[in-house]
């Protein structure tokens, strides 16, 4: 028997990166995990590699009636839930000068809003003792140039995460956040040229102070604990990110 048999949890962002590691985690472990996505054969592919525990549907965080029917699956398929994994988000690497309304507007409906109104619409869903985590960024306590509106939308998701912590508690529900830093999921390949992301990624790894990137599964296994095992955290924000917001 797995140790997370019977349990039920939605990731958001689940079809790629360390939101898909996170779910097969979960999944290998015996739960029945619900994933998201914006792209349809990514999000199929998903599915299919997690088996037969895993349901998925396609939802994009930015707009609220896709967010109504994804609590209105998630209470179909599961009833209850166990752990809610906010996940979804995207970045934009443009200079503060070049930032457009249209980029900036993107960012905050994706990475805050939807973050913000995914748990809204979970939380009735969600069973007493249960873990809500967010992804904040290390971007949210770092200067770093050509994301500055990124940073300033994973920043307010570290306030949600304090705030919603608080509000929640009568419920006894936990609400935590992980602080991915530099993590090898091929973003920065499938954002930047070719050339500019080989010279983001050397210059990332130089200036981390373990000195390379992390893994998706160091993402997972943080998520996992924060989700189950950190039943005495709450409004906190875990730092996932070779010391790169710490040293």
């Amino acid at each position: 028997m797995g140790k997370y048999e019977g349990k039920n949890i939605v990731v958001t962002g689940g079809s790629s990166g360390f939101g898909f590691t996170t779910a097969k985690l979960l999944v290998d472990g015996g739960a029945r995990v619900l994933i998201t996505g914006r792209n349809e054969s990514a999000l199929d592919s998903a599915r299919e590699r997690l088996g037969e525990n895993a349901v998925s549907i396609r939802s994009d965080t930015a707009s609220l009636s896709d967010i109504d029917a994804l609590a209105d699956r998630a209470k179909r398929e599961f009833g209850t839930l166990d752990a809610l994994f906010v996940n979804a988000g995207i970045t934009r690497f443009m200079p503060f000068e070049a930032m457009t309304e249209e980029a900036y507007d993107e960012l905050f409906a994706i990475n805050t809003k939807g973050a913000y109104f995914t748990v809204q619409k979970l939380v009735p869903l969600l069973s007493e003792g249960s873990g809500v985590v967010l992804t904040t960024s290390v971007a949210n306590v770092k200067g770093i140039p050509m994301i500055s509106a990124y940073s300033a939308g994973k920043a307010a998701l570290r306030s949600m995460t304090r705030s919603l912590a608080r509000e929640l508690l009568p419920r006894k529900i936990r609400v935590n956040a992980i602080s991915p830093g530099p993590i090898d999921t091929g973003i920065l390949d499938r954002a930047m040229p070719k050339e500019a992301a080989e010279q983001t990624k050397a210059q990332m790894t130089a200036d981390n102070p373990m000195l390379r990137f992390g893994d998706p599964e160091e993402i997972a296994k943080a998520v996992e604990f924060l989700a189950f095992d950190a039943t005495y955290t709450t409004g906190a924000e875990l730092a996932v990110d070779g010391g790169a917001s710490q040293l």
